[in-house]
């Protein structure tokens, strides 16, 4: 069952580090990672129990700064979000597939509830029947400095077979609608990971 939060970090790494980054964070316990198929990161997605578990993920954080210092060309990026629904469920509590694509953007307040339910009819829509889409779950944040929607889409196909999904011409009507008129100018990207070999 998915977890009701999630703690997101992103880990900006020297391209020449990564499989010691990866060694150094398996020796502190991750066992699930991602690592971007267009930058030089890595994504570890921790589902939470209840808000007071990010103590302890917050302490191992702070472990990893001096392990991690000399690999690293940023800071950890970590937030907090909350399970909205899923159009396409998982088992677990989050998508085992080869990939992931995080998918953000920031709603406009006065029309989130508005949103919500066009959403249903269009985006969730488009991702029930997509067969190269095999989850997709929904979160909303709760701790950030990226305030917005986050979708954790799930898929083992490649990425350049993947993608077509959202180039069809009924997701760019469905990308019209959506700005200006719910979505804002910030926060909007999407991501690929690949899932790394444990």
């Amino acid at each position: 069952m998915t977890s009701s939060l999630l703690l997101v970090t992103e880990i900006p790494v020297e391209p020449s580090a990564v499989a010691d980054a990866v060694a150094v964070l398996r020796q502190h316990g991750a066992d699930v990672l991602h690592q971007s198929v267009e930058h030089s990161s890595l994504l570890e997605l921790t589902p939470l129990p209840a808000l007071n578990a990010l103590s302890a993920r917050m302490d191992r954080q702070r472990e990893l700064r001096k392990p991690l210092a000399a690999l690293l060309t940023g800071d950890f990026r970590s937030q907090v979000l909350e399970f909205v629904g899923a159009p396409k469920p998982v088992d677990g509590e989050l998508p085992e597939t080869p990939y992931l694509q995080l998918r953000h953007v920031e709603v406009k307040p006065p029309v989130h509830e508005e949103y919500l339910a066009w959403r249903e009819g269009t985006i969730f829509a488009e991702v029930r029947k997509s067969p190269r889409i095999e989850a997709f779950l929904a979160y909303h944040s709760l701790l950030s400095t990226e305030p917005g929607v986050l979708f954790i889409a799930g898929f083992s196909c490649e990425p350049e077979e993947y993608l077509p999904t959202f180039a069809s011409e009924r997701y760019a009507e469905i990308a019209r609608q959506a700005h200006p008129r719910f979505v804002t100018d910030e926060g909007l990207y999407t991501r690929i990971y690949r899932r790394v070999a444990a």
